[in-house]
């Protein structure tokens, strides 16, 4: 079987809940993920992605499964092909507040609602079902489907995958320029040996989740 054979089967059995959900009558079925749940800095962001039925882009999957110059690529052309997608951003400060899980909820129903009129100022309807990785949203008045590993199983949640890491990464490369001493540009927040003798040396920056340091600041005498 040829790398593109492998590809085309690959896009085939991901969009397998999608053809049964078109096969039912739904025309617009969102996908939906987050990324940046764990870093120790910056947003956590959502993406909501409306995919057309003949979706043909190869190669989408879990973003963490691609290089960054492929989520790129791919990003691009899933934007291009899109029916309509929505990006939603939690900053730290609320991540604090409020949790992180409840920070990723709200930031997934942010993305819903910017796709959501995106649709209906264009095609005068709304998303008719929504595909979620793990979760389902109680506040969101949408039939879900919430997927174990969805980024994995389902194009709709992969190519949401996809836009929500793109942005990301791409606020925590401005943020390095910004913070220069924690490498953000590398490791977008996360907890590498970088960020931390960065946080030796220069303390936190605003955009740090100060309930992610707890442990750090009491190993190291600080309060928050």
């Amino acid at each position: 079987m040829s790398r593109k054979e492998k590809l085309e089967l690959k896009l085939k059995e991901m969009s397998i809940t999608e053809n049964e959900l078109h096969k039912s009558g739904k025309k617009l079925i969102a996908g939906v993920d987050e990324v940046g749940r764990g870093p120790l800095a910056g947003p956590v962001y959502a993406a909501c992605v409306v995919l057309p039925k003949d979706f043909d882009v190869l190669g989408v999957n879990d973003s963490k499964k691609l290089s960054e110059k492929k989520r790129i690529e791919l990003d691009k052309l899933i934007r291009e092909k899109a029916l309509a997608y929505g990006i939603g951003i939690v900053d730290n400060d609320i991540i604090d507040e409020i949790n992180i899980l409840n920070a990723t909820k709200l930031a997934m129903m942010h993305a819903i609602e910017d796709a959501n009129d995106d649709l209906i100022e264009n095609r005068d309807r709304g998303i008719e079902h929504i595909l979620i990785d793990a979760l389902v949203l109680d506040d969101v008045d949408i039939k879900q489907t919430g997927i174990v590993k969805g980024d994995s199983k389902s194009v709709s949640i992969a190519a949401a995958s996809i836009v929500a890491k793109v942005a990301r990464d791409d606020y925590m490369i401005e943020q390095s320029r910004i913070y220069p001493y924690y490498s953000f540009e590398s490791n977008k927040g996360y907890g590498t040996k970088e960020h931390y003798e960065g946080l030796d040396e220069h303390g936190i920056t605003p955009i740090h989740r100060k309930t992610f340091l707890k442990k750090y600041f009491k190993e190291n005498g600080y309060g928050i």
